[in-house]
């Protein structure tokens, strides 16, 4: 228990989920600015068992690990089922979204009403960096396997594994 929890103050707690095949700078600006405003964030690795993914979901967890060592106050781990369960089951009144795009919103706003619906859990927007706007994992990976340059839309590690993945093939 924390310090600000043993004296009866309920720690801010909010959750970024996603599948994170892999994480993206994009992923990291938005997880890094959600620890900012809460005081505790549970990044949330979807497991999909009828989408095969290119890394497992403990290779996922790994580098998200990896990649998000200098925020103190994240957490990783993955989830199966509804997320406003795990919300639930963690006390997590909060889930970030980042949102690149206004074809995102229609999809995210459905989603945040539904969630909000079956459990009260309220789903923030963030407007993604300008910067990360086109970006996604599927677009990194389609544009590495042809042979493309995405070393800067990765932390370092994680485009050492991407690179590493493909050459097995």
């Amino acid at each position: 228990m924390t310090a600000p929890e043993s004296e009866g103050t309920k720690l801010r707690r909010a959750v970024c989920p996603g599948s994170f095949d892999p994480i993206t700078n994009g992923h990291l600006d938005i997880i890094g600015r959600a620890s900012k405003l809460y005081d505790v964030v549970h990044v949330a690795v979807m497991i999909n068992q009828s989408k095969k993914g290119l890394f497992t979901v403990d290779e996922r967890i790994d580098l998200i690990r990896q990649v998000t060592a200098d925020f103190d106050n994240v957490q990783v781990e993955s989830f199966h089922g509804l997320l406003v369960d795990f919300c639930k089951q963690r006390d997590i009144p909060a889930i970030v979204k980042g949102l690149r795009a206004v074809s995102d919103f229609d999809y995210e706003l459905q989603m945040a009403q539904m969630n909000n619906g079956l459990s009260g859990v309220e789903t923030l927007f963030v407007p993604t960096n300008p910067t990360y706007s086109f970006l996604s994992s599927s677009l990194v990976k389609e544009v590495a396997t042809w042979g493309g340059d995405v070393s800067h839309l990765l932390p370092p590690v994680v485009h050492r594994a991407l690179t590493e993945r493909l050459a097995r093939g």
